[in-house]
Order: C-alpha cells, then sequence, then structure tokens
C-alpha cells in the first residue's frame, strides 16, 4: 500500500512530461519560424535561425546566439542551485530523503550520481573535483535541454561553446596532473621502457591534445545532428511525432552530458595516478 501513492506521483510526472513535451511541439507550429531548422555554420554567421527568444531581449538582437545561450544557461544553474539548496542553507533540510520529487531531490540526486563515478573513477580524491565536475554536468545538461524549448538553440551545438568546455578540461587535467606528480609528470608521457621515451613522447603529446578536439567535437556533432534531426521531423510531420522526437532528443542530451562528465573524469584519474615505474 506504502507503493501506491508514489507509483500515482510517478504516473502523474510522466503524464506532465508527456503534455508539457505536446504543448511545445504545438507551439513550434502555432508560432512561425519556431519550427525552424537552424544550422551550425549560420549560427556562427549570424544567419537566420527563425524566431528566437533571446533576441526579442532590448540590447540583444544582433549577439550572438550561443553566447547568449550559454550565459542564459548559466544563470539558469545559478537560480536553480540556490532555490535548490535554500532548505539547506537555512537549516531545515533533513538529513534523511523525504521521498519528494522536488528540486532539491533532482539536485541531490545529480551530485550523488557525479560523486559516486567520480570517486569511482578517480579515487578517494574524486570529491575534490566535484565542483568541477558537477558544474559542468549541470552547465552542459541545462545547454543541450535548451535546444527543446521553442525560440532556442542549444549553445552546444556550436563548436565555440564546446571547445571551451574541452580546453577548460585540458588545461585542469594538467594543472592537477602536476600539482599531483610535481615534475614526475612528465614521466607520464615517457612510458616504462626508456629507450622508447622519445617515440613515447611524441606519441602521448599528440593524444593529449586530440583530447579537448575529440571532447569538443563529438559533443558538438551529437547535438547539432539531434537538433537537425528534430527540425526536420518537426517540419515534415508535424503532428505527433515531434513528440517523440523530443523524448530522443532529452536520451541525448542526458548521454552526452554524462559522456562528456565521464571522460573528464577518466582524463583527471589519468593525470593524477602516480607512476610507479
Amino acid at each position: 500500500m506504502a507503493q501506491r501513492p508514489r507509483t500515482r506521483r510517478l504516473a502523474g510526472w510522466l503524464l506532465s512530461a508527456a503534455f508539457a513535451a505536446a504543448t511545445l511541439s504545438l507551439a513550434r507550429l502555432v508560432v512561425p519560424g519556431w519550427a525552424a531548422t537552424p544550422g551550425g555554420e549560420a549560427a556562427a554567421e549570424g544567419g537566420d535561425h527563425g524566431f528566437l527568444l533571446l533576441h526579442q531581449i532590448p540590447g540583444l538582437e544582433h549577439a550572438l546566439i550561443h553566447v547568449v545561450g550559454a550565459v542564459f544557461a548559466a544563470i539558469v544553474v545559478a537560480i536553480v542551485a540556490w532555490v535548490g539548496t535554500a532548505r539547506i542553507r537555512s537549516g531545515q533540510a533533513s538529513l534523511v530523503p523525504t521521498g519528494k520529487f522536488d528540486l532539491q531531490t533532482i539536485l541531490e540526486g545529480i551530485v550523488g550520481m557525479v560523486l559516486d563515478f567520480s570517486e569511482s573513477i578517480i579515487g578517494h580524491d574524486g570529491r575534490r573535483y566535484l565542483p568541477l565536475l558537477g558544474t559542468l554536468a549541470l552547465f552542459i545538461l541545462f545547454c543541450n535541454l535548451e535546444g527543446l524549448l521553442p525560440g532556442f538553440l542549444p549553445p552546444t551545438q556550436h563548436l565555440g561553446t564546446t571547445a571551451v568546455l574541452g580546453l577548460t578540461v585540458f588545461v585542469v587535467t594538467h594543472v592537477v596532473g602536476v600539482k599531483a606528480n610535481g615534475a614526475g609528470y612528465v614521466k607520464h608521457f615517457l612510458g616504462p621502457i626508456w629507450w622508447l621515451a622519445p617515440l613515447m613522447l611524441v606519441i602521448e603529446v599528440i593524444s593529449h591534445l586530440a583530447r579537448p578536439l575529440s571532447l569538443s567535437v563529438r559533443l558538438f556533432g551529437n547535438m547539432y545532428g539531434d537538433h537537425q534531426v528534430f527540425g526536420l521531423f518537426s517540419s515534415l510531420i508535424p503532428l505527433v511525432v515531434p513528440v517523440l522526437a523530443m523524448g530522443l532528443g532529452l536520451f541525448v542530451a542526458l548521454i552526452q552530458t554524462f559522456v562528456f562528465c565521464l571522460l573528464s573524469m577518466m582524463y583527471i584519474a589519468g593525470a593524477v595516478a602516480h607512476d610507479e615505474h
């Protein structure tokens, strides 16, 4: 009997999500330009995207939409974090989970998952990198989800946004590697066999330089492709199918956030590991 209220709440949330997806799909039909298919090249050159809500704000009519969208996502993340932790700051939050499906529970679930993965991959020092990894997870997730809202474009479908994220992970990886190993960090690039060190150095340098490129192009390509597919199906089959496409878009947004953060954890783990050779 105790499971029935939870089952009903879950069913209610699923129905609400389906209703919201249907409403957003209809909004793309009713409002002209909201179903326009955006392009990555057009985004970089300030081309026509159809109706963009952020461009309706005075002073932002000619701003780069991916920059404005990224700033908007950062503001939303800050507000969500502030509101979601209000009870904790006031001392009213209970240490025992209440079982309520609210904003605090969602944030605790995200932070807990990031912490669990970071500690299992990086080790007992994984908690030290939670602020970076948690911020990346929330920011990338909200940027990806912007593409599901009418009048918005996901900032992560622009290579400039993903390149900055990839370079951030690249710089942090080597900074923490030097702090953890000192001058011995160079041994990570030389390999275990001394007479192969010159060759290994070249290979490792190329491998490390390719990491930010891999992170940025993977995220950019998947989000750009997903948004193109969504726009195409919305214009060809405007009823029912866009709802399914939004479900696929939500799945892609979650998976790409997870993959980016997982690879970041692996890079940090390799950098802070102590060379035993």
